[in-house]
């Protein structure tokens, strides 16, 4: 009796979950790359206006991750108003795409800035201000990219609003 893979039991080809794997994966880099650009923007932007303006700490990381939702949300429904949606049932659709993702940006985003000793109260001008906002961006971008995995796999985040994108 000749030895079967996993893949001939099933009737699928083999290789098929491997590729499946490899793009769920792309999928879900590429759903973090969009929600990582909607989070940049308001995470720069906060912490620009809020350092420029002498905001406290807890001010900073609170405007700097209200903007990161704005944005993050506006961002994801751009494209649903432009195909004919309404803003009134593109939110939820954004709400149910992007909460979760942004959520664990900007959480993974404020504890790598407030680690850094000095990066929270850094100035404009201070290189450690811009080093320690990108190295938080990079890390909680990779830590994004499972948690859209999962979602995506399971119908959820951004598959959500691809439907309406065709």
């Amino acid at each position: 009796m000749a030895a079967h893979t996993h893949y001939e039991r099933r009737g699928d080809q083999p290789g098929a979950s491997a590729h499946a794997d490899q793009s769920l994966t792309r999928t879900a880099v590429s759903a973090t790359v969009h929600c990582l650009t909607g989070c940049a923007i308001g995470e720069v932007l906060g912490m620009i206006l809020s350092t420029w303006w002498g905001w406290s700490n807890a001010g900073n990381i609170a405007l700097s991750i209200a903007l990161a939702f704005v944005f993050g949300y506006s961002l994801t429904m751009l494209p649903l108003v432009r195909v004919g949606l309404s803003p009134r049932r593109a939110l939820p659709l954004a709400f149910a795409s992007d909460t979760l993702s942004i959520g664990t940006m900007e959480l993974i985003d404020s504890l790598v800035i407030v680690v850094i000793p000095g990066a929270i109260s850094a100035g404009l001008g201070d290189p450690l201000f811009w080093g320690s906002l990108a190295f938080s961006l990079f890390v909680a971008f990779w830590v994004a990219v499972p948690v859209n995995r999962w979602l995506i796999a399971r119908g959820k985040g951004h598959t959500v609003v691809h439907a309406y994108h065709h």
